[in-house]
Formats: structure tokens, sequence, C-alpha cells
């Protein structure tokens, strides 16, 4: 039977790397019994780049993504990026035996301005090849911003149909939040996609104990307010259609994420996930 890969995203991991290390939060992960991860928002030094490495071969853990930025998201906002670090970049790709990478999201500067964001797509798209010759594949993380539209077209699309070479993330969470059904997105971008985002969509308790109700805009402000992200099965979405529509389509890796715990301990909510996947037949994902 055709199956994927359950992994977890590192950026939801990067207090605990400061604290633990990269190795022994590594361990941990794996103690969960995830044997995939996709690192990102974790510092490239020499130092986590070996430790990462180790505990990729003592712990049986698939590196399967690592995350790059093709330029600055603001100017002079320090950080690797493909532009200026293409060469450290691919060197740790190979030490980690990862051929995925992943671009996080559009430059800030080019938001809302069409002809920078088609300056960005020609850019992605070029690098996206220029990656192809070291056997490494390139692809764009989606949030709620790319279903803006331009005349007429969503922002998402015009990336994929200005494009041939570059690759799609896509996050289910930041989908939902767009207004846009998550499964038919998922079908729609069907053989331009190897990584998907899975992370719940849970409408939040209000807080009004503090509200003054005279105070209308600051009520209205929590009130518009209360999506949060979620453990997997302790939200809305249909993840099992999801992961199965994703598979359809030609994802290899299901990377559980969540981009505020809320106060939870992380390897708490990673756990949740996970026994909600296992509980809807996706063990032998793991």
């Amino acid at each position: 039977m055709k199956k994927g890969k359950i992994g977890v995203q590192m950026m939801m991991l990067k207090g605990k790397v400061e604290e633990l290390g990269a190795y022994e939060t590594m361990k941990k992960v794996s103690e969960l019994g995830y044997h995939a991860v996709e690192v990102s928002q974790i510092p490239m030094t020499a130092e986590n780049v070996a430790e990462l490495r180790r505990a990729s071969i003592d712990f049986d853990i698939k590196i399967a993504a690592l995350s790059a930025a093709l330029e600055p998201m603001l100017p002079g906002v320090p950080g690797e990026t493909l532009t200026s670090d293409f060469e450290k970049i691919v060197n740790d790709c190979k030490t980690l035996d990862c051929n995925f990478l992943r671009i996080g999201m559009l430059p800030l500067t080019c938001m809302g301005h069409k002809d920078r964001i088609m300056d960005f797509i020609e850019k992605a798209e070029a690098m996206a090849h220029r990656l192809a010759e070291h056997g490494i594949e390139l692809y764009y993380h989606t949030h709620h911003l790319e279903f803006q539209k331009y005349d007429g077209e969503y922002l998402l699309d015009i990336i994929k149909n200005n494009t041939t070479k570059l690759g799609f993330e896509l996050d289910v969470h930041w989908i939902q939040r767009a207004g846009v059904n998550p499964v038919e997105i998922v079908k729609q971008y069907a053989g331009r996609i190897s990584l998907i985002h899975l992370k719940d969509y849970r409408i939040g308790q209000m807080d009004l104990s503090e509200v003054d109700f005279k105070d209308m805009a600051k009520f209205m402000h929590i009130f518009t307010n209360t999506i949060e992200f979620a453990e997997l099965g302790e939200g809305n979405l249909d993840i099992k259609a999801i992961t199965e529509a994703g598979l359809e389509s030609g994802a290899q890796y299901f990377l559980v994420e969540q981009d505020d715990t809320y106060g939870r301990d992380p390897f708490d909510c990673l756990e949740i996930s996970a026994k909600h996947l296992r509980k809807l037949g996706f063990t032998e994902w793991f």
C-alpha cells in the first residue's frame, strides 16, 4: 500500500533546541515516534548541522527539508539567503542528505506589489533550476496571503502559472484561514507538491474578563481574533481527507506543525497530534 511519511516541522521546537540542543531535541522527537523532520528557524551553525546529522543517523530520522529565504525578508535583516549563501546552503543539504529546500514566504517588501511579486517569482524559478543541478528541489510555503487576488487571480495561482520547476509546500491551516477548502487546493496542486504542513484550525475561547463593553472596538478585536493553531484532532479540519488527498496529489512528507502552543509544552502537542494520526489509521506512516 502506498503511504507517506509523517514528520515534525521543527520551527515549533526552536525553544527546545536552545534549551536542550539539537541532538537531544531530535532524540525526544524519535521517542514520540516521529522519524522525519523539516528544519526551520533553527540556526544552521556548524554545531547544529553536525548534531542534526548525528541525531539523524543515531535515531533514524530523515531530514525531509531545510529552509532558506531567497532574499532577506526586509532590507538589512540578518540570516542566510539563497542569493548570498548558495554554496553553504547546498553543502548543508548534502551533509544532511536532504534534497528538499523550502522558502518560508514572500519577502515583506513584495507584499501588495504585483510587479515586485513577479520579480520574486522569476528569481525563485531561476533558483529552482539552479538547485536542481545539485539534486535539490525548491518549494514555496503558503500562508493565507497567497490567496489575495491580483486582477482576479489568487497570488498562489499566479506563482504556479508562472513557474514549472518551483514546487509548493501547502499549509492546510493557513489555507483554511484564507477561506478556501484545503482538500480542494491540495487536489488542484497535484503534481506540484511533495510537502504538506498538517496543523489544525480551532476557534478559541474569548477572554472577556477585562472588557468594558462601552469600548466595542476592543470587544470586536477579541471577537474577530479567536482563530487558533491547534493540535491535530483538536480543531475543525478534516485531517484524514486532507492527508489522503495529499498522498493522491504526490505529497511525500506530512509535517506536523503548530505556530503557537498557547503555553503547552510542544512535545505534548506533538504527542497529541501523533495519537490522532494513529487513530485515523496512519500508524504505518511514522
